[in-house]
Order: structure tokens, then sequence, then C-alpha cells
């Protein structure tokens, strides 16, 4: 039964300021289907510290012109308020969503109508670009119109700073509020398109030199690298080739079938790079043509898949920890190579991640920021540290950022960085997988994994809550008969040892995340998605690797851990 209070936020869709098309569609969920009706009008679209991402359609909890208007609206009103007597710019890129490019139009005529000069793209591009064009253009904020990885249905909004980083504390906070106070009826959606400038070419260009530049080291014949790539129906169709044929990358195959941007994702059911059956078309045309490296991107490229040949030559598909490690560890010694490693430099990764890349950096001598979730926290980590130089930084979710120009993940330049390692790898005798098994043996083997469970609507959003309520009140013990050391709480900056009741405070911000650590080094993290009805739970083992010839019966054990930690707790 729909409530009263749905009733009276639904019936407000059906006055003049929204239009006919608008009000036709929730008179008819007013009529004929009231679950639908709740769906959409039980809470309002969450403008988050990053942004917004939902699903399409009429309604406060959907993403839809007025949603999208209230957010550039509350936006539009924070930047005039914090730059007075400064002309104030605007980027805007989309991907290839449905709706993405109307979307982005009505973003721009909010931005002009509250006299905000908007740069935007002529057509589909990529989130790095976006980011880099921000600091390129000199603009105060960036928009991009994408939701990621996600379903069809789905399409989202992510803000930027004049950093090119997605907005940070305060200015997040300070932002959101200024959404918050919006109502519907006072956006203003009377276009100046006198203020309106289209780009294109000059900023791709500008780009993609300096991708090539960050993302190559010294001559090789690269040539001789043979490279399969898909888009995945997606942006990076329209920057990672181009990057790949300036760099010298000349034998690159396309899934022809993947490379025409849909946002119905027609070949896949998802369009996620860390799906190993996104891949499958990519995976198959690799081993037709005998292809060193293959890559994938999601649909505003800033995930990166890749798969390399394994010790028998099969396709391996590496997760975001491996390309993680595999990066960090090459971008450190080609530094360390150039008589630059000095120790004033620094890599980024978060809580969730693999804590291998900390001890790579603690053995060249160079500091590891580790940050919340989000590819924010490691732009901003940039800013946080001027005296130091940023080497690159990623997360377990397939993203990589390489150097300080754009900051946010950046597939592109991580699908050029991918082949000029495979291609170092090839002159030098071997292959990335065989590298990736060489720092196991000397660092350890580390291992991780990823469960989601997703609970839908108002009753999945609360069980959620409930989830973590249980785990928070009733913390584990022991896992795997391992005992518990200590639980890190970013919720309440607290991090207990559980063995002597100490506690201590984090010097991190605060996050809804719960994290386990065992005697043994298995660590648990407990996370709802901040943009999806998930929660998610991250899992990491460690072993130690005496002989490549090892590694796939080690890989075995670590992986059967971690299957045990989840069938223990339930969650299998």
């Amino acid at each position: 039964m729909v409530t009263p209070e749905i009733i009276e936020a639904s019936k407000q869709w059906l006055s003049s300021t929204f239009d006919a098309e608008t009000q036709k569609e929730i008179q008819d969920l007013i009529d004929n289907n009231p679950e639908e009706l709740t769906d959409r009008f039980y809470k309002n679209m969450e403008f988050g510290t990053g942004g917004m991402r939902g699903v399409m359609g009429a309604g406060t909890n959907r993403i839809n012109k007025y949603t999208l208007g209230k957010a550039t609206q509350g936006l539009s009103n924070f930047l005039i308020a914090n730059n007075a007597n400064k002309e104030i710019s605007a980027v805007i890129a989309y991907d290839c969503r449905h709706n993405s490019k109307e979307f982005a139009k009505v973003v721009a005529d909010v931005f002009t109508a509250n006299g905000i000069k908007v740069f935007l793209f002529d057509d589909l591009r990529t989130t790095p670009e976006l980011s880099f064009a921000v600091r390129h253009l000199g603009a105060d904020t960036g928009i991009v119109l994408t939701a990621s990885h996600n379903p069809p249905e789905y399409n989202g909004y992510k803000v930027y700073g004049a950093d090119g980083c997605q907005v940070t504390p305060p200015n997040d906070g300070l932002i959101i509020n200024e959404v918050n106070k919006v109502s519907f009826d006072t956006i203003k959606f009377e276009a100046n398109d006198s203020l309106l400038t289209y780009i294109g070419e000059d900023v791709d260009n500008a780009f993609n030199e300096i991708s090539v530049a960050k993302g190559t080291f010294g001559d090789i014949d690269r040539s001789a690298l043979k490279v399969v790539f898909t888009s995945l129906h997606g942006t990076s169709i329209k920057s990672v080739p181009q990057v790949l044929e300036k760099a010298g990358f000349s034998d690159v195959t396309l899934v022809e079938e993947q490379a025409v941007p849909n946002g119905d994702f027609p070949t896949v059911k998802s369009p996620n790079p860390e799906e190993p059956e996104a891949l499958a078309m990519a995976t198959a045309l690799s081993n037709k043509i005998g292809a060193d490296i293959l890559m994938g991107c999601d649909p505003d490229s800033d995930r990166l898949g890749i798969a390399v040949r394994d010790l028998e030559g099969n396709m391996k598909l590496l997760n975001g920890n491996q390309t993680m490690i595999l990066m960090t560890d090459f971008l450190i010694k080609q530094k360390e190579a150039a008589g630059k490693l000095n120790g004033n430099q620094f890599t980024a990764t978060t809580i969730v991640s693999s804590e291998m890349v900390k001890v790579l950096a603690d053995y060249y001598g160079i500091e590891t920021v580790i940050t919340l979730t989000g590819f924010k926290w490691i732009g901003k980590s940039i800013a946080d540290y001027p005296e130091k130089e940023f080497i690159g930084g990623g997360e377990e979710s397939f993203g990589y950022m390489i150097g300080d120009f754009v900051r946010d993940k950046d597939a592109v330049t991580s699908c050029l960085l991918a082949c000029e390692m495979a291609a170092h790898a090839k002159a030098n005798g071997t292959t990335l997988y065989q590298q990736l098994l060489d720092i196991y043996v000397k660092h350890g083997f580390y291992k991780e994994s990823l469960i989601s469970i997703t609970k839908k609507g108002m009753d999945g959003a609360a069980q959620i809550q409930q989830m973590l309520v249980e785990y928070r009140n009733n913390p584990m013990k022991e896992i795997l008969g391992s005992k518990v050391a200590y639980v890190c709480d970013y919720e309440s900056s607290i991090k207990k040892n559980i063995i002597t009741g100490e506690e201590t405070t984090m010097d991190i911000p605060k996050s809804n995340v719960l994290i386990y650590h065992t005697e043994d080094g298995t660590k648990v993290c407990v996370r709802p998605s901040g943009t999806e009805p998930k929660i998610k739970f991250y899992f990491g083992v460690k072993g130690a690797l005496s002989k490549i010839e090892d590694a796939e019966k080690v890989e075995a054990q670590l992986d059967q851990k971690i299957q045990d930690v989840i069938k223990e707790l339930s969650l299998n």
C-alpha cells in the first residue's frame, strides 16, 4: 500500500513546474503501479560526495532532467557564492549511455542560465579526459554524465573541482548543502547559449600528447607487441586506439563487434572489465590471432581490465590489485633506473586494496598514502603532499592513475602503460605474468577477492544497514581459527586491538567501513556501496612463494582459503 507521504510527494510532480511528459508518467504510476511509485518517491536521489548515480525515469529517486537540474542549480549557487567578481566556467563531458547527450545539454543550460561559462565536448569523451580538461582549460568545475559500469537503465553525474579531482571536503559537504536547499521550481533552465562553447579536437590532442609522454619509457620496439582492445561499446574508442597509435603500438586489433558506442551494451551482460565474461570476445580474438595482451575499458573509460599470457601460454585475466602491483613496481623501477628515486616520491592506494602496494613502496624506500575507497581520495593526496612527487596510485576496482595530469582513474593512460610494460617484458624475453610471479617470490604472494550482495529498494537499504550494525556491535573474534588481532572502524575512526582492548584513533576521514585483521594476515572488509544497492565484502590473504613453479599450487591454496572464509561467514 502506498503511504500518504508517497502520494503527496508524487502529486507535486503533477504541477506546472514539470513538463507534460513527466506529469503523464507520474499519473500513470499513481493509477496503475503503486510499487514502482513507492520506489521512485520513498527518498530523494542522493547527491553524495561525488555526485549521483541511479536508474533513469521521473521521480525524486531517479535520474532525470529535474534531479540533474537541482544538482546543477545547487552547484551553481555554491560556485557563485565562492567566486565573487570572477568569471566562472565549467567543463562538461558525457558517455555513451542513453540520454547522456541530452542530459549534458540540460546541465549546460542550467549553468549558462546562472551566468556560468560552459565548455561542452562536441561528442562523447572519456572521464579521464574530462578530469584533464578542467585543469587544461582553467575551469572551476567539471561534470561528466555517466553511470560507469552500471546496467543500461542507469545514468549519473560526477562533479569535479578546479583541481580536476572529484570534489572533496570541505567543498563536497558545502555543495550538498546547497543542492538540498534547491526546490524544483527555482531551477533555472533558460539557457544563455552565448556562454556555451563546444570543444573537441584541440583538447583531445593535448590530452593524448601528455598521456603518451607519461605512459612511455625509453626506446623499444613497440610494434612487436600484438594487442587486442575492446571498448565494450563505450567512450574509450575515442581515446585508447589513438593514444596507442601515437605511442608506436601499431599491431592493435579491435573487437569490432564492441567498437561502436551503444548504451544497450548488446554483447555483454555487464560492461564491466572486472567481469571475465565481459572480456570473453576479446579473449577469443586474442587466442585466434596470438595476442600478447588484451585490454578492455568500462563505458566512461576509467576502469581497465587486462589479460596476459600465463606460464602455459593461456590468457589470464589479472585482477585490479595485480594490475596495480605491476604498474606500481614498473613505475618505481623506471624512476630508479633514471636515477631519480630519492625518497621524495609517494604512491597511493585505498583501505580495501591489496596491502602489497605498501610492501613494494617500503622496499624502495618511498611512502604509501592509504586513503578511503574512491579515487577522489587518491586525487586529493596529490594536493595533501605538495612537497612530494606522486608516482602513481590505484585501487582494487580496476583503476589506476599515472602522475598528476589526470586526477581520477585513467584507463586511457593505463592501457598505454600496460602495453608499455608488456613491450618491455617481451623485449627482455619475459612476460608480465612472469614478472608478477617474480614479485610474489620476492615479497610474498598476496591474493584478494570481492563479493557483492545486492539488496534493492527501501527494505534492501535497511537490511544493508542492519548487517553493518551486527558486524559493528558483535565483532568477530577469529576467522578460520586465527584470532582477530584488531578491527578498524572507519565510522568511529577507532582501531581496536581485540586481544588487549587498546584503542587508537585513526587519522582518516570517517566512512561506514569495518575492516578485520587476523594474526595470520587475513583481512576482511565490510562496506556498503556508495553508488549501488549492494553491500561489499573484500577478502585478502597472503602466503609464501618460494619458487615460480609452485605458483599455481600456492594460488589455489589462497583461493581456497578465501572460499573457506566466505563459507564461515555464511556469505555463499
